[in-house]
């Protein structure tokens, strides 16, 4: 571990309460519940408790917002540039906001610069630059009629995100949101709420207007009041396919529109032509980043038996140089997992794994004595039907399978109930995009892992979810078609 004199300095926590109709205020029950520190499981803050009442409050604010405006009666040019406005802000406070997000969730503090809130600039730079352009289409029909179709806002949106990147999934739901002009009932994860309650600040900083973002830490029954409520016209959901199906049946009740980004199992297939040097450091990132907390982590990593020692060989040495300790060093490239239920989820994986006659080449335990901290576990010889190899761990175990032909390896590439990504390593275009085609998956890499941009859909087939965030795409999450057809003479 390292000391703290070389450590980035924790921030000032300037938000804990409620965002209710542009007011911050504590939960009508006087609950709070508290946030930990991953990296040494002591308390970092209390955090006000939103239960049903703030969950009513919350909805009729934006239910107000949303039908007498301003904002989705605003000039889609001026909610553009309040977006592009807090933008601006979420830039001016970059160092601000990667501290809270690293000492909230224990992610490396050179992620949280460097990959998270560049993305979540860009995000909400990209979605503003969108808000003026949604535009219908004039329509031929029979008859002496004049048609068109309109592309309005869906109304007040509930939206329920995890704590794996909790600013950037923030990000993600507004984005499309507020360039449509709905209003918006997010509940932040119960392990990381600060960074998005000191986004509501900047957001009301930025001129958003009174009950258009409403923010609501909690628990599962804060979202579930949310989902349950009849004036919410649209649940978003990032998290569990577990906990997604609850919410499909809950909305199902008041006919919620719904949009899921749920979990994944995601092959990541090593063919023996790929570049190997590429291939190994693809699928060191593409598992271990973040913690292996990822829904789209390659963690079924399937190698040409050709190439298969050499490459476990290699990605051993590469798991082995992972520098775990503080994320607040610049140096720790691995943190701890989130909290104490996550860690020991992974630990039961692990073992799982080693009794199902797994080869656990490296690491596998604890480190240290304080601290959710999981060393890198690289699993061989792991074979379809194991534990580790089916069910979605979200920790840094990584499980390779070896495979011999394309037509096996695509096959049990799709022997999954997730769909949500995908790679491909060869230095053969023609069998790259073959693969990538017959793969069930929302997104495929080819010679790269966990690309994102946002005007790159991103969202998975089968149980991995329903809709996509990102890109033009993700503006239908918020839209309702309209037709409007007028008799002409």
């Amino acid at each position: 571990m390292t000391t703290m004199e070389e450590t980035t300095a924790k921030p000032h926590i300037r938000q804990t309460q409620l965002l209710i109709d542009g007011q911050w205020r504590d939960a009508q029950s006087g609950k709070t519940f508290t946030t930990f520190d991953p990296s040494t499981e002591a308390p970092i803050t209390e955090v006000a408790y939103a239960g049903p009442e703030d969950v009513d409050l919350a909805v009729a604010a934006a239910r107000q917002a949303f039908d007498h405006g301003p904002w989705s009666r605003m000039d889609a040019r001026d909610r553009g540039r309040i977006m592009y406005r807090l933008a601006e802000l979420v830039e001016q406070n970059l160092e601000e906001l990667a501290a809270l997000e690293t000492w909230d969730n224990g992610k490396p503090i050179r992620d949280s610069r460097a990959a998270d809130l560049p993305l979540v600039v860009d995000c909400l730079r990209y979605y503003a630059g969108w808000a003026d352009k949604i535009q219908g289409q004039t329509i031929p029909i029979r008859g002496d009629y004049f048609c068109y179709s309109r592309r309005e806002p869906v109304g007040v949106c509930g939206q329920i995100i995890p704590w794996n990147f909790p600013l950037l999934m923030v990000a993600w739901k507004w984005g499309p949101a507020l360039a449509m002009g709905c209003t918006i009932v997010m509940k932040p994860a119960e392990q990381t709420p600060l960074t998005c309650l000191r986004l509501g600040e900047l957001a009301l900083e930025a001129g958003v207007p009174p009950g258009v973002i409403n923010i609501l830490p909690g628990f599962g029954d804060t979202g579930a009041a949310i989902v349950r409520h009849r004036d919410v016209d649209k649940i978003a959901f990032t998290g569990s396919t577990e906990t997604g199906r609850i919410i499909m049946r809950e909305a199902a009740e008041t006919l919620k529109r719904v949009t899921f980004e749920l979990g994944g199992k995601s092959p990541n297939i090593v063919f023996a032509d790929a570049d190997l040097d590429a291939a190994i450091d693809g699928a060191e990132f593409g598992l271990f980043f973040n913690q292996g907390q990822c829904c789209c982590a390659g963690s079924r990593l399937f190698v040409e038996r050709k190439v298969h020692a050499e490459f476990v060989k290699r990605v051993v040495e590469k798991a082995q140089s992972r520098q775990l300790g503080d994320p607040f060093h610049p140096e720790t490239t691995q943190g701890p997992q989130v909290d104490e239920e996550q860690f020991r989820k992974i630990m039961d994986y692990i073992e799982r794994g080693k009794r199902a006659g797994a080869e656990c080449v490296t690491g596998g335990q604890r480190l240290g004595d304080r601290g959710w901290y999981i060393e890198p576990t690289v699993f061989d010889h792991v074979s379809d039907d194991m534990d580790i190899a089916r069910e979605e761990i979200f920790g840094p175990v990584m499980s390779i399978l070896p495979f011999d032909d394309l037509d096996e390896v695509v096959e049990r590439g799709n022997q999954t109930m997730y769909g949500l990504a995908a790679a491909v390593w060869t230095r053969d275009a023609a069998k790259a995009h073959h693969v990538a085609h017959r793969l069930r998956a929302g997104t495929v890499w080819i010679n790269c892992y966990d690309v994102f941009d946002a005007a790159a859909p991103f969202g998975g087939f089968k149980a991995s979810g329903i809709g996509r965030e990102l890109g033009e795409i993700a503006l239908a999450n918020y839209t309702e078609p309209k037709t409007v057809t007028m008799k002409l003479g």
